[in-house]
């Protein structure tokens, strides 16, 4: 009975990691086709050649985008305005998410019931860009950074994390050893909530990163836009050119639109896709514990 039930586990087991194989595959081909198709020949992507190398080798798409100046700044925008940016959340998420997790603080449950209300309900596109626009933000680096400060879901997040992963026993003898709410938030709680505080950094971290509606809403500047901003213009400036072009023309700009989208993609990824290892250990702890124990 006992290596009948062995049989069946391990058969269960191969198949297991057959589908993982094959989910594995499905979600990274495209990735993969994004990289190979960015170093091809256009004529090469055009017509389906590619599928698991590049074909005719180039980097022109590449060349062709980052000799553009316009490109530099917005990475010097967007690193900007996600450094700060996330700062900024991090802070005013911590901040929040701790006396929330603290059983002693009065009207407690009431608080977090009309923080958590704002999940289910948001002023309007209009109403905020009223708001924005009455502090006299727009055309500023604050209007990509302060409209969005703090995330309710991942506020709650890390108040979870903080009632659920740091015992009480250990606020109780941070509290004899003379230690204020804000001085076990710093010496003691901080220090135990990695997991989580990578997770939301990260959760941050990309939301900028990859952020380019409030730049059109709120920036008329183009020397404060985002990379995805100028990304975007340039991919639209490049389609523009080859509808207005002679053939001979049109067909070159065409097939140079082809390869540089795909370099676009990589050329906004890449320093995410970089990041993501660095704190990857941390995030099915910090999630998984924030979000469901509490």
């Amino acid at each position: 009975m006992k290596v009948k039930r062995r049989k069946n586990m391990h058969a269960f087991d191969v198949v297991l990691i057959l589908i993982s194989i094959l989910i594995i595959i499905i979600i990274a081909y495209p990735l993969f086709f994004v990289i190979i198709a960015s170093f091809s020949e256009p004529e090469a992507v055009l017509g389906g050649k590619i599928t698991f190398r590049p074909v005719g080798f180039s980097l022109e798409s590449y060349k062709m985008i980052l000799k553009e100046a316009k490109i530099w700044s917005g990475y010097r925008n967007t690193i900007l305005y996600t450094a700060l940016g996330t700062v900024i959340n991090l802070v005013l998420t911590t901040l929040t998410a701790y006396p929330l997790s603290r059983k002693d603080m009065p009207c407690r449950k009431l608080l977090t019931f009309f923080i958590s209300f704002t999940m289910l309900f948001g002023g309007g596109m209009i109403p905020v860009y009223m708001v924005v626009r009455g502090l006299n933000l727009t055309d500023t680096i604050w209007a990509m950074v302060i409209p969005g400060a703090i995330s309710t879901y991942n506020m709650l997040v890390m108040k979870n994390y903080f009632q659920s992963s740091i015992p009480e026993e250990i606020h109780e003898a941070a509290a004899i050893d003379g230690c204020g709410h804000f001085q076990s938030l710093l010496r003691v709680v901080l220090p135990l909530s990695t997991p989580i505080i990578a997770v939301i950094v990260l959760f941050y971290a990309v939301g900028h990163w990859n952020s380019f509606f409030n730049a059109i809403l709120y920036l008329r500047d183009q020397k404060l836009y985002p990379l995805q901003i100028i990304l975007r213009d340039i991919m639209i400036q490049n389609s523009l050119e080859a509808v207005g072009g002679d053939m001979v023309g049109m067909y070159e700009k065409v097939m140079r639109g082809e390869t540089m989208k795909y370099a676009v993609i990589l050329v906004a990824s890449a320093p995410v896709l970089i990041f993501y290892p660095f704190v990857q250990k941390y995030f099915v702890k910090g999630i998984m514990v924030g979000a469901i124990k509490g």
